[in-house]
């Protein structure tokens, strides 16, 4: 049995990128970047106005009246030149004619007879013109490997000329639920079943997480059978979430499963409560984990294991953020295991909830963090630091 700081780094030394793929950027939105991008031209690739106004040559602003000889709208294609004591009326965007380097604001100019004169004696040369490049420069690093790619990363990379882009795809997640017990919700009842939620919460803490791409497979408990669909979902998939069968009872056979798949067992049981049995497995590049099977137990460890691992394989910053408040009440525990409580944070202290049994999921569903008791620690008094680690909203 590991601590809960050793299973955490063997997840974080195995869980590795996943190979890149490239997205049309308009599909790579919340994906990381799995290589440089470099412009390949100036943007913008002319000198562009920055204001509706006249555009004219500073040089020529000696108090005559300049000759207003065209107008220039956002995306016109044609090229001009402006002769000397000329000028021309110019829109945001549009760009700035050949002959002229500066753009007077429109509130900044009077206009009769077609003749302009200048009314800002604050005006500089080049003023409300965009140089060309200025946002970036052919040959210019435009974001590095590893980037998010967030919303204004997406519209600054359609801004200047990419169409697509290389990522880190997110894994294809196969669940394996476990246990003759179990019955759908919806489903009448008899003597001795309950009804399964794993699936429902795992799909949906990784639709949550950005993972779309997940298959639900069921299993009754026996060993040929749980081994015939984690085969199956090994060939398939990136990730492998099995749920159940990894205690020590006649019928968990998760961990002798995993075997006669030839994973490799990287870890089985750590030092913390709930999900003291969790397994973590590697065949190959894809990865395992045997949840246990209690609904709160399995929601745990996947928001403490399984995030990060995902993080691992995507570069996506998915680990639970971590910060340090007060205890609201004195929490105590009685087990040298680190605890990890359902929690509320209100923006300055933590109180632990109570029905924080492994099979209830009753305060989880109320819940926005985890409180981590470190297992060499038994009392918490009131006001004293804890670790709290806040749940996706």
């Amino acid at each position: 049995m590991i601590s809960v700081n050793e299973a955490k780094n063997s997840i974080y030394l195995n869980a590795t990128r996943l190979p890149p793929v490239v997205l049309d950027l308009k599909d790579a939105a919340g994906k990381v970047l799995a290589a440089a991008l470099v412009a390949s031209e100036n943007i913008p690739a002319f000198p562009q106005s920055a204001m509706d106004g006249y555009a004219f040559a500073y040089e020529d602003t000696n108090g005559a009246a300049l000759t207003i000889m065209t107008t220039i709208q956002a995306g016109s294609g044609k090229e001009l030149l402006l002769q000397p004591g000329q000028a021309a009326r110019i829109f945001t965007g549009a760009a700035v004619p050949e002959g002229a380097d500066t753009v007077v604001m429109q509130e900044k100019a009077k206009v009769q007879e077609n003749r302009l004169s200048i009314e800002d004696p604050l005006l500089k040369p080049g003023a409300n013109v965009r140089p060309p490049g200025s946002e970036i420069q052919s040959g210019q690093p435009a974001l590095d490997k590893g980037t998010l790619l967030t919303p204004a990363a997406i519209g600054f990379l359609a801004a200047i000329g990419f169409q697509e882009v290389p990522v880190y795809p997110d894994p294809v997640v196969s669940i394996i639920i476990t246990g003759k017990e179990l019955r759908p919700p919806g489903q009448p009842l008899t003597y001795g079943q309950v009804y399964e939620s794993n699936s429902y919460a795992l799909k949906a803490a990784l639709s949550k997480a950005g993972i779309t791409k997940v298959e639900v497979l069921f299993a009754d408990d026996t060993l040929d059978q749980v081994t015939e669909l984690l085969q199956d979902a090994l060939e398939k998939s990136n990730l492998v979430l099995l749920t159940g069968g990894v205690s020590v009872g006649d019928f968990d056979f998760v961990p002798e499963a995993a075997k006669a798949c030839s994973v490799n067992t990287l870890f089985h049981k750590i030092k913390q409560r709930p999900g003291k049995p969790l397994f973590f497995g590697k065949k190959e590049s894809r990865l395992v984990f045997g949840l246990p099977g209690n609904p709160a137990s399995a929601l745990t460890c996947f928001y403490e294991y399984v995030l990060p691992a995902i993080s691992g394989q995507t570069g996506r910053p998915l680990s639970l953020q971590s910060v340090r408040v007060p205890a609201k009440e004195r929490i105590s525990k009685a087990h040298p295991l680190t605890h990890f409580l359902k929690g509320y944070y209100d923006g300055n202290t933590a109180l632990s909830l109570d029905a924080q049994e492994s099979y209830r999921l009753r305060s989880f569903a109320t819940a926005n963090c985890l409180i981590v008791l470190d297992e060499d620690q038994y009392e918490f008094e009131e006001g004293a630091l804890v670790e709290v680690h806040l749940l996706p909203s």
